[in-house]
């Protein structure tokens, strides 16, 4: 990796005491081959634009461990499902090392499906093809919609057998992420009862990602008001593009509000705010309409375990800020995809008026709110036939259409439909993830051919646009494909 291009790496989590890792090598997989590699992020950070092959391709899929690697497999804890897991950490990942993007922000490089760590459990430390393929394209399609998440460099397929509900090839994914600290590494060193660490971690979050907070009265207070801030901003967006993470445990929090982990997700096809993804959350505490609910929950829980460091009315007090900020937040959100900009007197009454007909309707929602974005080119047809209670749909578009006429731009004059429709189509994304789509992306993969994987690749990172050579990806799911529920076995 020596030339003039390379990134520069360091491993500042490394430097910090045995309790909070263990040090692992990976354990290589047989005959490891590139299934797609992300040149536009790699340029990012100095990594070759081609496909890395020799040394390279050998120390990013674990064959060979270079000097500046470090490998180590975190140890945290964690709420799953509300009960509380002190046995957890990176079963099946390992974090290399840093590595410095072209501005100088540090990002972890870390592999998932690596091998066996201390912290597998039950576990063989493996990935699979189909969980990987679903990782990579998910991230890619939250950061084409501008929702913060970790990304991935690449991703690889073997032949080393893996074992699941059947037979499958073990796979790795190179994830980047600014962060792989979560809520359940502070809960891990609170129910220890390690104090120095439980401050000694809260120090390095605060020196490594917001030293501007240092200078706080109490910083530790201002550091857990940030994690409020951008976990609320990231469940509005969550909720407002119909996203479902599917398993929302303490474990898979990123304290930097950052879409992470992602297992049995979905977006919403027909809006069904009750809508459960994951086939293993059997009370639905992780449906979609209870996603604001939980991560309260979730903050409630990090508090708790920051409670050595804050006083808990001060706890209290920032988490009193979560509902307001998340509706404010949200209402930017909504405001933005239905192009209402302009605050009227009777808002309230129009949005219920806009729920209700999506919720009691199970309206596909990407799709309606993508054809109120084209509105300008149409006579609105195409979002009536959405419904099958056509009156209804025609009333609520009429009072849509007469809502619009009072926008104003930032100077008082009117927004024309033009203009309007042209910004909505900057937020309400042409393409998205359904899981339909990722599963015949899937099977394809598992058959040797990955078109459609790179197909979806390209579209889910600039969903906005029209692409129209592949204007299929973009069709109503098949009544099979709706409402999928996904399982957490990767």
């Amino acid at each position: 990796m020596a030339n003039q291009s390379s990134p520069k790496f360091s491993n500042r989590f490394a430097q910090l005491p045995q309790s909070f890792f263990t040090l692992v090598n990976p354990q290589p997989l047989e005959n490891a081959r590139w299934i797609i590699w992300n040149s536009q992020l790699a340029d990012k950070f100095g990594f070759p634009t081609d496909v890395p092959q020799n040394a390279l391709k050998q120390q990013l899929c674990g064959e060979t461990v270079p000097d500046h690697f470090t490998p180590l497999a975190m140890k945290y804890a964690g709420h799953q499902f509300g009960v509380y897991n002190p046995d957890l950490g990176d079963g099946r990942g390992l974090l290399l090392c840093e590595v410095a993007d072209k501005q100088g922000k540090l990002f972890d490089l870390h592999l998932k499906g690596a091998g066996l760590t201390p912290y597998s459990r039950m576990g063989d430390g493996r990935a699979v093809l189909r969980s990987t393929i679903r990782e990579y394209l998910c991230s890619e399609a939250m950061a084409g919609l501008g929702i913060a998440t970790t990304r991935a460099l690449g991703m690889l397929e073997s032949d080393t057998p893996v074992y699941r509900e059947k037979q499958e090839r073990g796979a790795l994914l190179l994830r980047m992420a600014e962060s792989h600290v979560r809520f359940g590494h502070f809960e891990h060193f609170f129910y220890t009862n390690q104090m120095a660490e439980l401050k000694l971690l809260a120090d390095k979050v605060i020196d490594w990602y917001w030293p501007e907070l240092a200078s706080a009265e109490n910083p530790y207070a201002a550091m857990f008001t940030e994690v409020m801030e951008r976990t609320a901003l990231m469940i509005a967006q969550w909720q407002a593009v119909g996203f479902c993470h599917g398993v929302m445990n303490t474990d898979n929090m990123s304290i930097l509000g950052q879409t992470f982990d992602y297992g049995p997700f979905a977006f919403l096809d027909d809006y069904d705010p009750s809508y459960i993804c994951n086939h293993s959350d059997y009370q639905g505490r992780y449906a979609f309409n209870q996603q604001p609910r939980v991560a309260l929950w979730n903050l409630s829980a990090l508090g708790h375990a920051l409670s050595p460091l804050i006083d808990k009315a001060e706890v209290e007090q920032i988490l009193a800020q979560y509902e307001p900020r998340l509706q404010q937040y949200y209402s930017q959100q909504m405001r933005a995809k239905l192009g209402l900009h302009t605050v009227c007197a009777n808002d309230g009454e129009f949005f219920s008026s806009f729920f209700a007909l999506i919720e009691t309707t199970h309206v596909d929602y990407p799709r309606f709110m993508r054809e109120l974005s084209n509105l300008d080119s149409g006579d609105g047809s195409a979002v009536v036939d959405l419904f099958v209670d056509r009156e209804r749909a025609q009333q609520w578009l009429d009072s849509y259409l007469e809502r619009t006429t009072l926008e104003v731009d930032n100077v008082g004059q009117p927004v024309s439909p033009q203009q309007r429709c042209q910004q909505m189509r900057s937020v309400n994304p042409k393409y998205v993830l359904r899981n339909y789509l990722a599963q015949l992306a899937i099977e394809k993969a598992e058959q040797g051919d990955f078109s459609q994987v790179n197909a979806l690749a390209l579209l889910l990172a600039h969903p906005y646009d029209e692409h129209f050579a592949y204007q299929d990806y973009a069709n109503l799911p098949p009544d099979w494909g709706k409402g999928m529920e996904i399982s957490c076995s990767s």
